[in-house]
């Protein structure tokens, strides 16, 4: 099936849930963002360098809806974006332009404790950061991930698990926009993930911890016949060659005000055998991540910390052991949230997953405010 006729019948099922407004329970949401950014790197050129400026201004759109009690088992969800400050990959997104459908799903309730999801949704992959930005860090592709697929979401006392296959990472034939820190799945030239495979099954343990683990495996699609001048491309088909597989162990704590969360990644990707050969890549990217987040609520008040850390297992890449963090303060003042944030790490996750630092360093100091009526 192609991504295209997917999405001619995703949307047409979710306009005909838009207009069955007498049957349903709609909400439609008017956000905006404003970001303060001083950032620095010791990169040549200015590509990120921030001497405090205003700017990463975005409108958001959201519209979530359910049937009445009694009037059907399906409920929406959808969030659009617009503006420079929408967290996309302009280049390498469906629009080519800053507007992202971040997410866009349909979901059917069965009984009480199951339900089926259609569409753009989070990956059951882990744990999220209270705020996914900048606190995503080296869980880079594998943090706030939203794929267009199929999801399971089930509970069964004390137990949840979540089962789902997801056709591609965003919604046109090339766009890897999967994730809203992006850069971290191929691009539209090189490479994108299909056919991809998640399970992921938590317990509470004891009430307010729990401990769960999930798994993922699927396919990496070549796209390299995107090019305007590949040397003749071996293929002019996309080939599903390559493959990715990751698993993460986690934790999530709550202890009266104060949470803590914690998790291991390991990450697999063996790249397509064309892409190999015309970017005289590796072949194969392997790393493990570690990932801790602690924070505590305070009346309208959370202070948090995200630290991550990231080595490669990459054969050849001898860059070690890099980290990250984030420490920040959310002040909720009513109609939205205020963030103070700084970030600080000496590497990064590149495009193929892997971990680079050549010595690199970057810190930054974010001041940001989003509103919603």
């Amino acid at each position: 099936m192609k991504s295209i006729h997917f999405s001619t019948v995703f949307v047409g099922a979710l306009s005909a849930l838009f207009s069955a407004q007498i049957l349903a329970s709609n909400q439609l949401t008017l956000g905006a963002w404003y970001n303060y950014a001083n950032e620095n790197d010791n990169l040549p050129g200015n590509d990120y360098t921030k001497n405090g400026e205003f700017g990463d201004g975005a409108v958001i759109l959201y519209a979530d809806g359910a049937a009445e009690k009694g009037q059907g088992n399906w409920s929406y969800s959808a969030e659009l974006r617009v503006g420079p400050g929408s967290f996309t990959d302009t280049a390498n997104n469906s629009t080519g332009d800053e507007v992202s459908l971040h997410k866009a799903w349909i979901g059917f309730d069965f009984e009480d404790d199951y339900k089926l999801i259609i569409g753009k949704s989070q990956v059951p992959f882990g744990w999220k950061t209270s705020n996914f930005w900048p606190g995503d860090m080296f869980q880079a592709g594998y943090g706030d991930q939203m794929d267009v697929g199929l999801k399971l979401e089930a509970r069964k006392g004390k137990l949840n698990y979540n089962l789902a296959y997801y056709l591609q990472d965003d919604w046109w034939a090339t766009s890897t926009d999967t994730t809203d820190d992006n850069r971290h799945w191929g691009s539209s030239t090189t490479y994108r993930k299909v056919g991809t495979f998640v399970a992921d099954l938590n317990m509470d343990v004891v009430p307010n911890h729990t401990v769960g683990v999930s798994l993922q495996a699927g396919k990496l699609e070549d796209l390299t016949a995107e090019r305007s001048n590949v040397l003749d491309k071996l293929n002019s088909r996309h080939e599903s060659d390559g493959d990715h597989s990751a698993a993460v162990l986690y934790y999530k704590g709550k202890f009266g005000p104060t949470f803590v969360n914690a998790e291991v990644i390991q990450t697999r990707r063996k790249m397509p055998s064309d892409l190999v050969a015309v970017d005289n890549i590796a072949s194969k990217y392997e790393t493990m991540r570690y990932a801790f987040e602690i924070g505590r609520s305070s009346g309208n008040w959370t202070y948090y910390l995200d630290a991550t850390w990231a080595d490669s297992a990459t054969k050849g890449n001898d860059n070690g052991m890099v980290a990250a963090y984030a420490p920040g303060i959310r002040y909720d003042y009513g109609p939205g949230w205020i963030y103070a944030e700084y970030l600080t790490q000496n590497g990064y996750i590149d495009r193929y997953g892997d971990v680079v630092s050549d010595d690199y360093k970057f810190s930054a100091v974010y001041l940001s405010m989003d509103w919603y009526y």
